[in-house]
């Protein structure tokens, strides 16, 4: 549901910045579909390189993933209202929640498995919860970049 909400809020914040066009709409959809994909894919691999045990599935990756985009639309109204500096300080501030809620103590044991209680040892379960942090950080700024740039042709005519 945020995923459609996202590319709808895209196409609302890109008709405001007169820029909007159907071909954009179906890019940014396309973009964001590929980033899910490709980050649910990653993490299977990871998972399984690292060969954890752990209790997720596929669905669930697929839903974990998709809390970016709470973070991203907030990121986008507040641009729309304040700005591209709003939009700077939200991104970095829902980004930086996001990635508190991956190493949380709510999802790091369905993660790294039954013994994630305690803090986790150096190895690749650790790391494979790094470069998820990582992607948390990456993929809203790739994907609401967009957003930060002012309008190229608008045009007052007074």
């Amino acid at each position: 549901m945020a995923f459609i909400t996202y590319v709808l809020l895209a196409g609302m914040a890109l008709g405001i910045q007169k820029r909007f066009s159907p071909e954009v709409l179906g890019l940014c959809a396309s973009t964001a579909l590929v980033w899910v994909v490709m980050e649910v894919l990653a993490l299977l691999l990871g998972i399984y390189l690292a060969t954890v045990r752990s209790d997720l599935s596929t669905f669930h990756l697929l839903a974990y993933s998709g809390y970016k985009y709470v973070g991203m639309i907030l990121s986008v109204l507040t641009g729309l209202l304040f700005g591209s500096d709003g939009y700077y300080v939200a991104l970095a501030w829902t980004s930086s929640a996001l990635m508190y809620f991956i190493v949380s103590p709510g999802l790091a044991p369905l993660c790294l498995g039954s013994a994630a209680d305690r803090p986790p040892p150096p190895g690749p379960a650790s790391a494979l919860l790094s470069s998820r942090c990582a992607l948390c950080e990456q993929q809203p700024w790739d994907l609401t970049a967009w957003g930060a740039r002012p309008p190229d042709n608008v045009s007052s005519s007074t």
